[in-house]
């Protein structure tokens, strides 16, 4: 395999092209159970029909594991929004879409999102007092079986040369309610600075699936804890904040 292409770097990472392959290789700090449990989403989400790459092969490259998955061609939606902002409105009804289309499938051997919100929230180093309320929160919560992606964001999509959009990045995958996926994506635009694309996704998002703001709003101090966990250090500050108010406003 040849890796003088980069693709793109992230922590414990680096994403290589190799031909009609993208050849995601992990450090050797990554948890190897991490990394087969991201393969393994990956392959049951292909089940669904859903647009992603496939799945090809799962080894060890001079000593790192690596996930090769088929190469996609084509730009991100981040990027296409970033080079004709003239087109947002359409590229953002095209983002809200493609959610709904996740949110559309089921996929029962996936880990439950709110098993994995309970786990994270408490390994926080929140107080007590905080974290029982979110945990009696979240277990009040609807129980729901819709696929949720856990890092919906426009630059996990890519829009190849025809026009067909693909998901990428299928590591956080679980099954449950979408509201919570939804408010994911909100702290995510928010924690980019981006507050008012970060509104203008809800409201659509709410608009389209017939979803009462308020109820987005109650998951995001759940998310926003679960989120800390594993959240890069300059994220923490703000995403402890968010998860440490009682009842958001």
């Amino acid at each position: 395999m040849k890796f003088d292409n980069v693709l793109a770097e992230r922590k414990n990472k680096v994403i290589y092209r190799d031909g009609d392959l993208a050849v995601k290789v992990f450090d050797e700090s990554f948890p190897k159970s991490d990394i087969l449990n991201e393969a393994l989403n990956q392959a049951r989400v292909e089940e669904t029909g859903l647009n992603i790459p496939k799945i090809e092969e799962v080894r060890k490259i001079d000593g790192k594991w690596a996930i090769i998955s088929d190469y996609i061609e084509g730009k991100t939606l981040e990027q296409l929004m970033e080079e004709d902002p003239d087109r947002l409105g359409e590229y953002l009804d095209l983002f809200v879409d493609i959610q709904m289309e996740i949110l559309s499938k089921k996929c029962p051997l996936l880990k439950r999102l709110k098993d994995k919100m309970q786990d994270k929230i408490s390994q926080t180093d929140l107080d007590a007092t905080t974290r029982y309320e979110l945990h009696t929160r979240l277990a009040s919560m609807k129980n729901h079986d819709k696929v949720c992606h856990g890092d919906f964001t426009p630059s996990n999509i890519i829009i190849s040369g025809d026009g067909t959009p693909y998901i990428l990045d299928w590591a956080h995958a679980t099954q449950g309610n979408g509201a919570a996926d939804a408010a994911r994506t909100y702290l995510t635009f928010i924690l980019k600075d981006q507050r008012e694309l970060a509104e203008q996704y809800l409201r659509l998002f709410c608009e389209k699936t017939d979803t009462a703001r308020q109820y987005v709003e109650r998951w995001m101090p759940i998310v926003a804890a679960s989120q800390s966990v594993k959240g890069k250090p300059e994220e923490r500050e703000l995403l402890l904040s968010w998860a440490s108010v009682c009842e958001y406003e």
